[in-house]
Formats: structure tokens, C-alpha cells, sequence
């Protein structure tokens, strides 16, 4: 988990021999199933940054391009298949911890509504926190496998040894549904351009209109997605993660006296939630959640398809991958946490020193809007092997973001994992 104080216990707290150990149920099922595990990843202590990085193995970059991040919170995860180290694995998401890594890294990501895979036994922070549930899966270099292992598990009935897990087995009707309409050139998707909140850098805006643009000459129909406000989302989940004033996560600190690394969230010492504060969040949820369903319902009347939109296609975070230090907010991410939403990554393009030019001209909405765009004037950076010893000078220079991946998310509806794994492999098949 990263934290120093953490290392060969469970949460911090030591066997004293007498305890019988155990594994989580997601890895016995794994094991039943006859995978091999054979290795931890990196993760950021707390697991709440966009950044892997910890005192235990430093930084942990990106394999494609070494100027950037592997993003977070399961980096190492996204770099080890990166490098084709392991054919698939695991990560957590309460903010986009698999996302992130996904899109970072090139590869396929699933984040799966909340009861769907088995979480039971797993280390985890902020443990037993309402309001927004982590959730655990697949990352992979391809659809199918995110298919494969998500089948795999769901065949060994994770619901009888996890009280949360839905008793939903792997509904193959619903895939072959979509695939068929996919194949027909009978889906609409929406797209998201910008979220109220932060522009995107140039590389992730060509991505949208390069997927667009190919849906659309499958016979696809692409509309706009104008909904409630994200920035309202982003808020909620910046409450939920903040109940206990950042004490778990200082506790985990404590135990070895370790400094935290920059670019956690949560880990500010502020008041703590009383109940009447979280049942008042917990409503706000259910409103947006509520508010959030029925825009888009109100899509039906667009598709002209007589369904509301499939699917919506939209960033998975400003930049195709975040520079050391300098990743500035999960808001595109963590809406899909509030929501809980089933949503999948795909990675679409690369970023490309000769086409991904800054704006000209460009108004930020607020101060974090002008700091993300300004990562994207390329400064060149010289990376020693300590992040803490990055360099810049002030040169312009496009090759810090060259060739580094550019991945957007799809966005599902609540426990939509068969359409959302369908469509995924469907734009595999047409990039």
C-alpha cells in the first residue's frame, strides 16, 4: 500500500501468529481459477494521487515516455503491463486510481460499478468510508482480456463470499446485443469536450475528434453531452474523501514518522464530519445522482435511436499524461466515482510534437485552469533519478509530451459492465 509503517502487516496492524492468515477473496477466486500472482505493484501511499509515488521505491514513471507520470493511484500496475511484464492485473478506483494508469499507459481499463467485483479482504484507506466506494478492476493491453478475467471471477459466484457484491453473473445476452448494434452502426454516443471545470491540453482534444470521427463513418451517431454540473460531482467527492479531516491517513504516517509525498488529497488536517454532515452529503449524492439519470434519459429524444445514449465519450483527465508533481485535479475522473457509474478506457492516439500545438489565446476559467494549460507549454526537463531532483529549463520544447499516450474514457450507466466491455471491444476493432 505504500506506506512504510504498512510493510508485512495488514493495514498497519502486525500478526501476532495467532491469527490465521488470509487472502482476499478476489485472489482466491484468481488462484481457484489458475492464474498466477506473482508480484505487488506500486502504488502512492494513501492510493489517493494521480502519481505513483511513495517512500518505500520513489517515482515511479511512465516506461513510454520517462519525462511523465504512470499515473495513479495504480501506476505500477499500469507500468508493469506497459512493459509487458504481466498480460493483466488489478487496481482500486475511488477517484480514477484505474483509469488514470489506464489511459496513462496505453492500455484498456474497466472500472466497474460498485458490487460488482469482490473487494473482501483487500487493504485499503479511508476503510469503511460512506458516500463513495472504491472499487476494484481489470487493467490489460487489449478489451478482450478485460472481458476474460471479469467473465473468470463473476463464474466463481464472488457474491456468496462478499456481502457486498451483487449476484449479477456475467450477462452475455447484453454484449451480444451491443456488439450487434455496434456492428450495425446503430449506436449513439455523446461527447464531452470540456467539463465546466478545465480545458483539456491539445493531444486529448484531437483525441475526442479522432474517435468521433471514426464512429462516425461506422454509421454511428455522435451528439453533444451538455449535463448537470461536474463541477457540483467533483465537489461531493471532495467532501466525501475529506470525513475523517485527513486522520487515517495521517495515522498510517505515524507509524513510521515517514514524510507524506506532495499531491495527496485528504491528507490536510481539517474538522471532522459529525453525522449529520454525512447523511447531508449523502443526499446531495442521491440528488445528483438523480439529477445526472434523468438528463440522461432526456437524451432518448436526440438519438433518434429510441434508447438514450450508449455511451458517453469523454477525458479521462486534462493531459495525455501528467508531468512529475504536476497533476492538478481528478475532476474528470472522480465524477464517475460520485455517480458510480460503469465506465471503460481505450486508448486512442499518441501525442505528437508536430500536430499537439498550445492554444493561442487561451482564456482559463480560474487559476487551476491556467495552471493545467501552462503544464503544456513544454518546458524541457532534464530527470534525474530521484523526482525530487527534476529540473527545468525554458525552453520550449514539444518533446516532453512526444509519444506518450493518449486515452480517453466511455462512460456507462450503473452496473452496465457487459455493454460498456462490448463497446470497448468494438472501438479496439475500429482504431
Amino acid at each position: 500500500m505504500g506506506y512504510v509503517g504498512w510493510i508485512g502487516t495488514f493495514q498497519g496492524k502486525k500478526h501476532t501468529g495467532k491469527e490465521k492468515m488470509f487472502e482476499s477473496e478476489m485472489v482466491k477466486e484468481l488462484r481457484q481459477l489458475g492464474a498466477v500472482l506473482y508480484v505487488k505493484t506500486a502504488v502512492p501511499h494513501t492510493l489517493m494521487s494521480g502519481e505513483t509515488t511513495n517512500n518505500i521505491i520513489e517515482y515511479c514513471w511512465n516506461p513510454t515516455n520517462r519525462n511523465l507520470s504512470c499515473g495513479g493511484s495504480s501506476g505500477g500496475e499500469g507500468a508493469l503491463i506497459a512493459l509487458k511484464g504481466s498480460p493483466v492485473g488489478f487496481g482500486t478506483d475511488i477517484g480514477g486510481s484505474i483509469r488514470i494508469p489506464a489511459a496513462f499507459n496505453g492500455l484498456y481499463g474497466l472500472r466497474p460499478s460498485s458490487g460488482r467485483l469482490p473487494y473482501e479482504g483487500m487493504a485499503n484507506s479511508l476503510d469503511g468510508a460512506p458516500s463513495i466506494l472504491s472499487v476494484v478492476g481489470p487493467l490489460a493491453p487489449n478489451a478482450t482480456a478485460l472481458k476474460l478475467v471479469t467473465t473468470s471471477l463473476l463464474s466463481t459466484k464472488p457474491w456468496l463470499h462478499d456481502p457486498l457484491v451483487n449476484p449479477m453473473p456475467w450477462q452475455a445476452q447484453i454484449e451480444e446485443e451491443t456488439l450487434h448494434l455496434a456492428q450495425d452502426g446503430k449506436l449513439v454516443f455523446a461527447i464531452l469536450r470540456h467539463d465546466g471545470v478545465c480545458a483539456v491540453h491539445p493531444p486529448v482534444a484531437r483525441a475526442l475528434d479522432e474517435l468521433a470521427k471514426k464512429l462516425v463513418a461506422q454509421g454511428h451517431k455522435v451528439i453533444e453531452w451538455k449535463p448537470p454540473s461536474h463541477k457540483k460531482l467533483a465537489d461531493l467527492a471532495a467532501k466525501a474523501f475529506t470525513y475523517d479531516g485527513g486522520a487515517d491517513l495521517r495515522k498510517a504516517f505515524e507509524l513510521s514518522g515517514e514524510p507524506p509525498k506532495p499531491n495527496l488529497i485528504g491528507i490536510e488536517e481539517a474538522p471532522q464530519a459529525n453525522a449529520t454532515d454525512i447523511m447531508e452529503v449523502q443526499v446531495e449524492k442521491r440528488e445528483a445522482q438523480k439529477e445526472y439519470m434523468e438528463y440522461w434519459n432526456s437524451t432518448e429524444e436526440h438519438t433518434g435511436t429510441g434508447r438514450p445514449v450508449d455511451g458517453v465519450i469523454a477525458p479521462l483527465a486534462p493531459f495525455a499524461a501528467a508531468r512529475p508533481g504536476k497533476f492538478t485535479g481528478i475532476n474528470y475522473s472522480c465524477i464517475v466515482n460520485v455517480l458510480d457509474y460503469t465506465t471503460v478506457v481505450v486508448p486512442i492516439t499518441k501525442a505528437d510534437k508536430t500536430m499537439d500545438k498550445a492554444y493561442e489565446d487561451f482564456k482559463p476559467l480560474d487559476e487551476k485552469d491556467r495552471v493545467t494549460q501552462e503544464t503544456c507549454k513544454y518546458p524541457k526537463a532534464r530527470r534525474c533519478m530521484a523526482w525530487s531532483s527534476l529540473t527545468h529549463d525554458n525552453t520550449d520544447d514539444a518533446e516532453v509530451y512526444d509519444g506518450a499516450h493518449v486515452g480517453l474514457q466511455i462512460i456507462g450507466r450503473k452496473l452496465d459492465e457487459e455493454k460498456m466491455v462490448a463497446i470497448a471491444q468494438y472501438v479496439e476493432k475500429i482504431l
